[in-house]
């Protein structure tokens, strides 16, 4: 039996596990101050509860994470501050996001997220790490989904240059 052939809780993290875990949780501390800020910024009542699932998910995603981290004795990235609750009234109209633009930052997070978790499932050897990572993929794929179906409700979607013809085929 060699050293990765236990239990995976009891096997060590590699360095790679070790970084996408403290990034993961780093980002998100930082996207939840950002998400709090949208949530204070938009008007769409379907808008803000996508943005408050998606600040619980990163939230319960870091509860996981740090769990691991503190097991093996690796200090946890700093938190921003929680963000206040402001009335969007008092917010200035020059100075606040707009909904498809919040929509817009959230689909690009959402994208990037799914891509962070492809990576970090792709480098652990560890399965449990792995597991985690798959579910927490599949959460952000279904929160996607939603937000996709919210920007195509809203025509908030701005889609790239459509390919309407295909060539034709001489015969």
């Amino acid at each position: 039996m060699g050293i990765l052939s236990g239990n995976p809780k009891d096997e060590p993290l590699h360095y790679g596990e070790v970084f996408s875990i403290w990034t993961n949780i780093a980002t998100n501390n930082g996207l939840i101050a950002a998400y709090q800020t949208f949530t204070n910024h938009t008007g769409d009542k379907e808008l803000e509860k996508i943005i408050e699932e998606s600040i619980q998910g990163m939230k319960d995603e870091n509860k996981q994470l740090e769990v691991i981290l503190k097991i093996n004795g690796i200090a946890l990235p700093p938190a921003p501050p929680e963000r206040p609750d402001a009335r969007l009234e008092d917010i200035p109209p020059g100075a606040r996001f707009s909904d498809p633009e919040i929509s817009a930052a959230l689909s690009i997070d959402f994208a990037a997220g799914l891509v962070a978790c492809s990576k970090a499932m792709g480098l652990c050897i560890r399965e449990d790490i792995a597991l985690m990572y798959g579910q927490f993929h599949l959460s952000k794929a279904q929160l996607g989904a939603k937000l996709l179906r919210l920007n195509k409700d809203k025509g908030w979607l701005v889609p790239p240059p459509l390919h309407l013809n295909s060539p034709h085929k001489e015969e």
